[in-house]
């Protein structure tokens, strides 16, 4: 089954594509967008807009750029934000966040929960740094080990030891880059566990839903794995911190 077709339906009832709850969510963008009456706002990998959307209900004299490499979750996005009211001021593009280029720099940079997509964590703050309007702020959304990895929670998760690190080595080493933070939050145990039952619920009852779809029995398997993954590998060790930085 496609892995983007996953994505979506894991996510069709938790649109922040990160263990991160509304609330929390509000008051990240709250700190993000307050400086400024009006101003631009980038995604770089903004999904199915949640992120965005948000923002623009938010200050209506903003605007944002989405770019991604789903189709399918730009389609969604747009659906959404002419149902809110705020398509005229929303642009997206379906492309490699690698290769997005503007002529203004932005406000507002977001990248929370994709930053694979460049790399890691620092690769995606030297793509936002080409981006930013000086003054500007990027919020940025990263996993860090909240414990030392079992061997199970890294094989659960395909990853090596060294793709992240603790909290505190991750935020030095964003301050060691030029970046102070100015704002944080880290993902509770509450919004992990909330987003990864509506993760692997979302797919599986789409599989129920749709027992004649070609692709149930493939969904189904999906949701069953990673439910699995999580609560025997990865669930108290993986942690999620999103950080608001300016640059010094």
């Amino acid at each position: 089954m496609d892995r983007q077709m996953i994505s979506r339906l894991a996510h069709a009832h938790h649109p922040i594509a990160a263990p991160v709850s509304d609330g929390a969510v509000a008051t990240l963008l709250e700190r993000a967008l307050a400086p400024e009456d009006e101003g631009r706002v980038l995604d770089l990998g903004c999904g199915q807009g949640g992120w965005l959307l948000r923002a623009l209900v938010a200050r209506p004299r903003w605007r944002a750029v989405g770019v991604d490499l789903d189709a399918a979750a730009l389609t969604r996005a747009r659906e959404s934000a002419e149902a809110a009211g705020v398509q005229r001021r929303l642009g997206l593009h379906h492309l490699d966040a690698r290769e997005f280029t503007a002529r203004e720099p932005f406000e507002l940079i977001l990248n929370v929960g994709a930053t694979h997509s460049f790399g890691g964590l620092l690769p995606t703050l030297a793509a936002a740094r080409e981006h930013l309007a000086p003054g500007g702020r990027v919020l940025v959304g990263e996993c860090f080990w909240e414990c030392e990895p079992s061997s199970a929670a890294l094989g659960s998760l395909g990853s090596a030891r060294e793709e992240y690190a603790d909290l505190a080595t991750t935020v030095d080493r964003v301050v060691a880059d030029g970046w102070t933070p100015v704002f944080g939050h880290v993902s509770s145990r509450p919004e992990w566990d909330a987003y990864e039952f509506s993760w692997t619920g979302s797919l599986a009852a789409w599989a129920l839903d749709h027992p004649e779809h070609p692709d149930a029995a493939d969904a189904r398997a999906a949701a069953d794995l990673h439910r699995a993954e999580w609560l025997h590998g990865y669930r108290g060790t993986l942690g999620f911190v999103t950080l608001l930085l300016r640059r010094d």
